[in-house]
């Protein structure tokens, strides 16, 4: 019998883990019976009473197992190391908060055993905020252009991986997983499937403009090199202006030294200009920087407080410190 790992990483939504955990339990038995499935939540260290009903759900079903990381590790690494983490045949990645439509199990299901590898869930639509869609649509498409991987526009990560495919993620040793991205460079034999984006169920989205920025930074730094080639032109390019001006205000300077005097405003103006331009650059050198300096570092991805119905269940890679046998430490 086949396996359905479901992936559902949370953080602070104590308001929809047992509805989710209902719901696709509900949609797993009753309309997919003839796979086996595990429903795995990773909590990133939730301040509310999320853990508690992670405890309280686990308890209730053997099938749901739950990771509780130590401390927020990020919305990149704690989804990552919860599909490593999966057993099944196929795992799917969906958010807990029902903006991911349960319906869409099955859909995935039956697009993968047509010999998918992955199935890959696009927003053609969403109930979000119009002036939000617009500026992802607007990033999308320009990281699109720019990137030298084809990226996929509007899509989240959520969707159906083959155990291939968790196979290669797993061997991938990146510190600073960009899951969209990785998709995009490594997917293969991959089917894009439609839907329509809901509101969140229950509670306040987690993110903000910081966590946007830092998810478009990081599929920038780590899928462009266009930054680093406009910084170089343009630097060649006002070196060169630079020079002309200079040039031309010195030979003014010498045929009319006794009529010419130019001010020193042009000279004022010319300077801010420049700083300006000089900061602007070293500022998005150094988000190149920071990249290289985060997968240089080699942390772990994930370090592990508790992990809750994985008796008897294969380590996946993890390594378990001294102690109860419950903290462990991600690689």
């Amino acid at each position: 019998m086949k396996k359905i790992s479901i992936l559902i990483p949370c953080y602070n939504e104590e308001e929809n883990v047992k509805p989710i955990s209902e719901a696709v339990i509900h949609i797993l038995e009753t309309e997919l019976p003839q796979y086996d499935y595990e429903v795995l939540f990773i909590d990133n260290c939730s301040q509310d009473r999320t853990r508690e009903y992670l405890r309280e759900i686990c308890a209730k079903y053997p099938k749901v197992k739950a990771i509780l990381n130590a401390k927020n590790f990020g919305q990149f690494n704690s989804p990552y190391y919860g599909m490593c983490q999966t057993t099944g045949d196929c795992t799917i990645t969906m958010c807990c908060d029902f903006q991911d439509p349960v319906d869409m199990i099955p859909k995935l299901v039956h697009e993968w055993e047509q010999g998918y590898r992955i199935v890959s869930a696009i927003k053609t639509s969403s109930k979000e905020n119009k002036i939000m869609r617009f500026l992802r649509t607007c990033y999308y498409k320009l990281i699109r252009k720019m990137s030298d991987v084809e990226q996929i526009e509007h899509f989240t990560g959520f969707g159906l991986y083959d155990k291939s495919f968790i196979e290669i993620l797993k061997g991938l040793d990146d510190p600073s997983p960009f899951l969209r991205g990785i998709v995009a460079e490594l997917g293969y034999k991959r089917k894009d499937l439609p839907y329509e984006q809901a509101k969140r169920a229950a509670g306040k989205t987690h993110n903000n403009w910081y966590t946007l920025y830092d998810a478009a930074m990081l599929s920038f730094t780590s899928y462009t090199k266009i930054g680093l080639r406009i910084a170089t032109i343009i630097g060649f390019i006002m070196s060169m202006v630079s020079m002309v001006i200079a040039l031309v205000y010195l030979i003014l300077k010498l045929v009319y030294w006794d009529r010419f005097s130019a001010g020193t405003a042009p000279i004022l103006i010319g300077v801010f200009f420049m700083g300006a331009l000089q900061l602007f650059f070293i500022g998005l050198l150094g988000e190149y920087v920071l990249n290289i300096n985060r997968r240089v570092m080699k942390r772990p991805l994930v370090i592990e407080e508790e992990r809750i119905n994985f008796e008897n269940e294969p380590d996946n890679g993890r390594n378990l410190t001294d102690g109860a046998g419950q903290a462990g430490e991600g690689v």
